[in-house]
């Protein structure tokens, strides 16, 4: 089977995707021994404003490529937002029309950039979080499978195989192999899982941990607490070092601290990620570590959450 839609990103804004600029943390790191070091990818400067553009473009490759995608689908996904905005973003480049099942209460800033590039939107409770937009998209998709093309991004194997071909190797090479701990935030899990196993093959020492809210009643939109959640089927946590529970005001207070003390402007979903490299590098400096190098993925900028309150 072949797809007719002819994919060439040359001269697009598709074709900025990845290698986003990684930064060393300087202020925040001042009760720090000086060679624990902690360094943050910033997503944000991906033209769909997060880390999702790069799932994305890769689930839409390889749906064409494998002939699922055809000019006669509809991209069909559920989102908390960033991989929204990613396939509205995408779908519009390509002129292939997208539906997203979204909860209702994600922040009116990705509502409304998803609506910008075109895409039709549906509405689920928000009550039921990003669970309840999976199984939206999922009865949509079991009531006409002929209709649409649905990537899946919680079960895709393009979602990791993203972070592993292009986001552990820009970091590996970006830090000349120096790093030692890698930390990111779980949502569908595709960062950590791609971007982690990548990077043990090139180190086996480097240990790896996730970010996840600790608890099921949290407010870091786009995150998973998995216990409460339908588990994605790319997240395998067998192998990683560790996961460190991350509270939701003091992921917020960073996201505001990491504008006022470094000028990094990111979302609260990054100033969860922060806040978990930062308490790994005060629980290895507690045990007598001097020296590390950590890395953590900023996943968006912070321009989509000033109706939620986050810069009041």
């Amino acid at each position: 089977m072949k797809s007719d839609i002819v994919m060439d990103l040359k001269n697009t804004v598709l074709e900025s995707i990845g290698n986003t600029p990684l930064l060393k943390i300087t202020h925040l790191t001042k009760n720090l021994l000086p060679g624990i070091e902690i360094w943050v990818k910033l997503e944000g400067a991906n033209p769909g404003g997060s880390v999702k553009d790069r799932p994305a473009i890769q689930m839409i490759k390889d749906g064409i490529q494998s002939g699922h995608l055809t000019s006669d689908k509809i991209i069909l996904d559920s989102t908390s937002g960033n991989t929204g905005i990613a396939l509205a973003l995408i779908g519009s480049v390509l002129k292939i029309p997208v539906t997203l099942c979204m909860p209702s209460n994600v922040s009116m800033e990705r509502k409304a950039k998803i609506k910008s590039y075109g895409a039709k939107v549906i509405y689920t409770s928000p009550m039921e979080g990003s669970d309840g937009a999976i199984l939206a998209a999922r009865e949509l998709y079991a009531s006409e499978p002929l209709k649409y093309y649905k990537p899946d991004q919680y079960s895709n194997p393009s979602n990791p195989l993203a972070h592993y071909l292009y986001t552990g190797p820009e970091i590996w090479k970006q830090l000349e192999g120096r790093i030692t701990h890698f930390v990111a935030t779980i949502g569908t899990s595709g960062t950590i899982m791609g971007t982690g196993r990548y990077l043990i093959e090139k180190n086996s020492n480097i240990e790896v941990y996730a970010a996840e809210p600790d608890d099921a009643l949290h407010g870091l939109e786009g995150l998973k607490h998995m216990e409460s959640s339908l588990v994605p089927e790319i997240y395998d946590p067998s192998w990683l070092d560790g996961i460190i529970p991350t509270p939701t005001e003091p992921s917020y207070e960073m996201a505001r601290l990491m504008a006022h003390e470094e000028g990094i402007f990111a979302g609260q979903s990054s100033g969860a990620a922060l806040w978990a490299a930062l308490n790994l590098a005060e629980r290895l400096q507690n045990e007598g570590v001097r020296e590390a190098v950590i890395v953590t993925i900023l996943p968006d900028s912070g321009d989509k959450y000033y109706s939620k309150g986050l810069w009041d």
